[in-house]
């Protein structure tokens, strides 16, 4: 097995284009820390042969626990989980949260990872998105943590409307300029319930233009080439030995358990789901029912994830690991539909292992769709 994800359903308040599940009232912090515990309990007999290799605090907010909740919630893993021994535990962290303080008693725990949710060092853009923090606080946090940690990951965004190239470049360097060794970039999306969908519906704000999206991409990819970083998966870049194992392993399709309010949990043939509800969680857990639905995954629904998961990294898809795991149907199918792309220089064999060209990168969800079977 792969991970154990814990998620932390708490924020202190709402980015605007968010939509994952997370609470800003935390009034039943102790309670759901406690259930958290409770779940991880409750479904250990669903790894009692594996090996938890990572534990990853995802949110949410995690940095809004108290180191003790954290602590408490880690070794309520090793008490009932057969855990690595130098497993990767990463801690999900915003720049207001990490002072000095505070990250000198991260450095005592187990944690040995920091993602650090900086998004942009432009305090225009971080008033943009709501986010909690400012750009005095995202360069102080980055010089405090590389003092105590060494594996530390950065979120950047880019396609921010009105960003421009030498904005988005100077964005980059400055994350590098800490040594940073892993950062994680995305491009701005507009997804339906958020507060950024309202402010363009009603025109407070440009709508992010693809084009723009696709060049700040293109500097991403050149600059952090250039400064050693390896491009392994479509939205992750890092130095050698610095790969998160814990997406890493989401992507190669090994098991992990996710704990929490709205938290995935994938075991090779299904994938189940908590409910993203805070108090339906609570009572759930507290009567000793896991509030989750399941789905049980067609040979159609694991190939289609394999594609899609294959082509987003420096793996890609291995077309003997098609043939052998979903037969000859399914390696024809894909020869058929790869055509096209291959033929404009989207998509490459080599050595038998189907990858997007530099060409094909940034369009990579679109060729995938291309490439699934439909139920």
């Amino acid at each position: 097995m792969s991970g154990i994800y814990i998620h932390i359903p708490f924020c202190k308040q709402a980015c605007h284009y968010c939509d994952f599940h997370f609470s800003t009232s935390m009034k039943k912090k102790e309670e759901i820390v406690l259930a958290l515990a409770k779940e991880i309990q409750m479904r250990k007999s669903e790894s009692e042969d594996e090996i938890v290799e990572t534990i990853y605090f995802g949110g949410g907010t995690p940095s809004v626990l108290t180191s003790e909740e954290i602590n408490f919630l880690i070794d309520a893993v090793y008490q009932n989980y057969t855990v690595t021994e130098n497993p990767e535990i990463t801690l999900e962290a915003n720049p207001d949260d990490l002072s000095q303080e505070r990250i000198l008693e991260l450095a005592k725990s187990k944690i040995n990872r920091l993602s650090i949710g900086i998004q942009s060092f432009y305090e225009e853009d971080l008033k943009m998105m709501n986010r909690a923090h400012n750009s005095v606080e995202a360069k102080k946090c980055l010089e405090y943590a590389t003092n105590y940690f060494d594996n530390i990951s950065v979120d950047l965004i880019y396609g921010i409307p009105g960003m421009s190239n030498e904005k988005w470049k100077q964005n980059i360097e400055t994350a590098i300029s800490f040594g940073i060794p892993h950062i994680s970039s995305y491009a701005l999306t507009v997804e339906p319930r958020t507060a950024l969908n309202k402010l363009i519906q009603t025109g407070k704000i440009a709508p992010p233009s693809d084009d723009v999206a696709q060049e700040h991409f293109s500097i991403l990819v050149e600059v952090l080439k250039s400064k050693g970083f390896i491009h392994y998966e479509l939205s992750n870049f890092a130095k050698e030995n610095y790969f998160s194992k814990n997406n890493s392993a989401y992507w190669l399709g090994k098991k992990y358990i996710g704990i929490g309010p709205s938290a995935h949990s994938y075991d090779g043939v299904s994938r189940s789901w908590n409910v993203a509800n805070n108090p339906i969680y609570l009572k759930s857990i507290q009567e000793d029912k896991i509030p989750n639905e399941i789905e049980i995954l067609s040979l159609a629904d694991r190939y289609n994830e394999y594609i899609m998961t294959g082509l987003r990294t420096i793996w890609g898809v291995s077309l003997n690991r098609v043939e052998k795991e979903f037969g000859a149907d399914y390696l024809k199918y894909l020869h058929k539909q790869a055509m096209k792309f291959l033929d404009d220089e989207l998509l490459i064999i080599e050595n038998a292992v189907l990858k997007t060209t530099k060409k094909g990168k940034f369009l990579t969800d679109g060729i995938a769709s291309d490439l699934f079977i439909l139920n």
